[in-house]
């Protein structure tokens, strides 16, 4: 997270901060994700106990919000360049791939509408995915469904390993969805932009050859004594 700190901070974008307990409001409502959306359901996502209204937040997009929302009642108006990092956590069947708690990287980028465009994110991706695995890094999009942005899309990197080449999926990313600026108080036919959000276990495993995400909550000091 510091060395994601680091990159990011050369790129000239801030740090923002939320909660880890969430509304459900930050967490689904202003990011355009409907309650009868299935992540709303109580399988996929911690309620708490007593306050039906409290989630542990299931990514840092709330984030996004909060950031736009406090600039906005400061009288400070875009651009903005933000990321957030932090743990979020989710009713997942743990495997190799999966873990109910884990750690995410998010990026916000909002200025004058049309200002920003995919060509940006690309460019910020691969000077970001380059710098951290200290080699160029190609990407591709494909196209993705993620409620708060439109369009959405999946981000791929052209990855070699012992394993060969091929390309792998690293991150979710897209142009923000117009009911998430006005649902923080910016003017969506203003402004807009893009936002990005990354597993930073996955970043790491990639980085590092780890085969199982959940060496990383084992408290394993042959794990951890390797870094």
């Amino acid at each position: 997270m510091m060395e994601l700190r680091s990159i990011f901070g050369a790129m000239g974008f801030a740090v923002a901060e939320g909660p880890l307990v969430e509304s459900e409001w930050y967490n689904f409502d202003a990011l355009n994700v409907p309650q009868d959306h299935p992540a709303r359901d109580a399988q996929d996502t911690f309620f708490v106990r007593g306050a039906p209204h409290l989630v542990l937040r299931t990514h840092t997009s709330s984030v996004q919000v909060r950031y736009m929302e406090a600039m906005q009642k400061k009288g400070v108006a875009p651009p903005y360049r933000i990321i957030s990092l932090g743990q979020v956590f989710r009713n997942e069947a743990t495997d190799a791939t999966h873990e109910a708690a884990f750690h995410q990287v998010e990026g916000l980028v909002i200025d004058k509408k049309g200002a920003i465009t995919l060509a940006h994110l690309k460019g910020v991706l691969e000077s970001f995915l380059s710098s951290y695995y200290c080699r160029e890094i190609k990407t591709r999009f494909r196209p993705g469904y993620f409620p708060f942005v439109e369009p959405g899309v999946e981000v791929d990197m052209w990855h070699s390993s012992a394993r060969g080449e091929r390309w792998m999926e690293i991150m979710g990313a897209g142009m923000v969805h117009p009911r998430v600026l006005s649902a923080a108080g910016v003017d969506p036919s203003r402004y807009g932009g893009f936002a990005f959000g990354a597993g930073i276990e996955r970043l790491v495993a990639v980085k590092y050859e780890i085969d199982d995400i959940r060496w990383f909550l084992s408290a394993d000091l042959r794990f951890i004594t390797q870094f």
